[in-house]
């Protein structure tokens, strides 16, 4: 026999039962979503490093490749500039050279110059006399050395002609 109470008793025990299963339930939907959420983040942050594994790696790689390029090329440009000022101040200071040791040439032709301002006339005259002779002396060097370019251009011409000669007389002994 069974009586109201149990019957009362066990109806609540099943609602109670069903209530805490549908508590049950709510609370495994509310954790399926949020393991949802968080599988959505997570997949959303998978694809982003996938992204950037195939794509954007790729890019900063060549950021950098170019990054290197460019610092390869400024140090390029930054020794063909220091060997350029390097070179235009080895000229600079040859040019400077030059000039300072043409103007003491320039300063030592003129010394005897000033200094015969200075001298009498008879001194005058012998160095005028001395400088008649280095001319004189000039020209006759150029005329040895005129001369000794047409001896020698005769004495090939004379060679050419010894051989020509000498051929030919062999040449006739082999006819």
């Amino acid at each position: 026999v069974v009586t109201r109470d149990d019957v009362e008793e066990s109806l609540k025990a099943t609602w109670q039962y069903v209530k805490d299963k549908e508590q049950l339930l709510e609370d495994l939907n509310s954790q399926i979503e949020e393991t949802e959420q968080r599988f959505k983040v997570k997949q959303t942050e998978r694809d982003y490093w996938l992204e950037y594994k195939n794509v954007g790696s790729k890019v900063e790689a060549e950021k950098i490749l170019n990054l290197t390029k460019d610092i390869k090329e400024v140090k390029d440009d930054f020794h063909r500039a220091s060997e350029y000022y390097r070179k235009a101040l080895k000229a600079l200071k040859e040019e400077n050279d030059r000039l300072v040791e043409r103007h003491m040439k320039l300063s030592m032709e003129q010394a005897p110059e000033n200094a015969v301002k200075y001298l009498d006339k008879e001194s005058c005259r012998e160095i005028q006399e001395n400088e008649w002779l280095k001319e004189e002396v000039k020209m006759y060097q150029k005329e040895v050395s005129d001369l000794k370019a047409s001896v020698q251009l005769l004495e090939e011409e004379n060679i050419y002609l010894v051989t020509k000669l000498i051929d030919s007389r062999l040449q006739n002994l082999r006819v």
